[in-house]
């Protein structure tokens, strides 16, 4: 039954989430590490500022779910390897999920799984690889109950944006938000667009599916608490924020500070006052 893991993921009282991801060790990138060398110690620090839910690789997951704690963060359990994040793209790019993925989540207690669909200029087999192992995750979620997590992902050309550059433009989020939509996605996970006041018609297009906002690249304290802020006002229903967390010089305190503005409606300055 999905509704007994999404209420393990959600807030009960603002049914918002909010998901650090701590997942970037799976794609071989050596500049993903950086405030993650240690995982054990990086997932017990966040797990102190209790966050909605933590985002980990099944190899990982376990320093997680082996803390003796309650409540602690749920699970959110990352399906899927590739190998487009570098700056300079290999020959050939892959996405692969992994083998069960879905009954590999349950055994591990996952409250959702999430998997990639990437738009990658010029790169068509990319996203068929997508396609397909959305299409062999989604009935495996439906049979266990286990909430679909779609990561709609555009990227601008490799040559221009320098490895792991995303592009905000509406007109080219919308469309892929709403194939993830359409293929089954039970939460969608998608980045902001540039004019964050247009935010409104990507969740428009989900119809009725919760979309949590990805954090991107690193930022200041002041844009990525401003941001959060209005991609919320926007109708957002949460986010899931990596490197703008785990980076931080205090990843304990800009958690707190961001779950204040989630689930507390912090303006952003009363949120950075908890940053002091």
């Amino acid at each position: 039954m999905k509704t007994a893991r999404f209420n393990r993921l959600f807030n009960p009282r603002t049914r918002r989430c909010f998901d650090v991801a701590v997942d970037h060790g799976f794609f071989n990138e050596k500049v993903f590490l950086a405030g993650i060398e240690n995982l054990p110690k990086a997932i017990e620090t966040l797990v102190g500022a209790a966050p909605d839910a933590i985002q980990l690789t099944i190899g990982q997951a376990p320093h997680l779910q082996a803390l003796p704690l309650r409540p602690k963060p749920a699970l959110v359990l990352r399906t899927d390897v590739a190998n487009v994040y570098g700056s300079k793209l290999p020959r050939a790019l892959y996405s692969r999920i992994l083998e069960d993925a879905v009954l590999q989540a349950v055994r591990i207690d996952a409250a959702c799984v999430v998997v990639n669909l990437f738009r990658v200029p010029d790169q068509p087999e990319l996203a068929d690889q997508c396609i397909q192992n959305i299409m062999r995750l989604k009935p495996q979620c439906d049979h266990y109950g286990m909430p679909l997590m779609i990561e709609p992902l555009v990227f601008r050309p490799n040559e221009t944006a320098g490895g792991y550059g995303v592009d905000g433009d509406v007109d080219k989020i919308i469309p892929l938000v709403r194939q993830a939509v359409e293929l089954g996605a039970d939460i969608i996970k998608a980045d902001p667009t540039d004019d964050v006041s247009l935010y409104h018609s990507v969740i428009e297009t989900a119809g009725g599916i919760p979309v949590l906002v990805r954090g991107g690249g690193k930022a200041s304290e002041r844009e990525i608490l401003e941001r959060t802020a209005a991609l919320l006002a926007q109708g957002a229903a949460g986010i899931v924020y990596g490197r703008n967390i785990i980076q931080h010089p205090h990843p304990a305190k800009i958690t707190r500070a961001l779950m204040a503005v989630v689930h507390e409606g912090a303006t952003p300055a009363a949120a950075a006052a908890l940053l002091k």
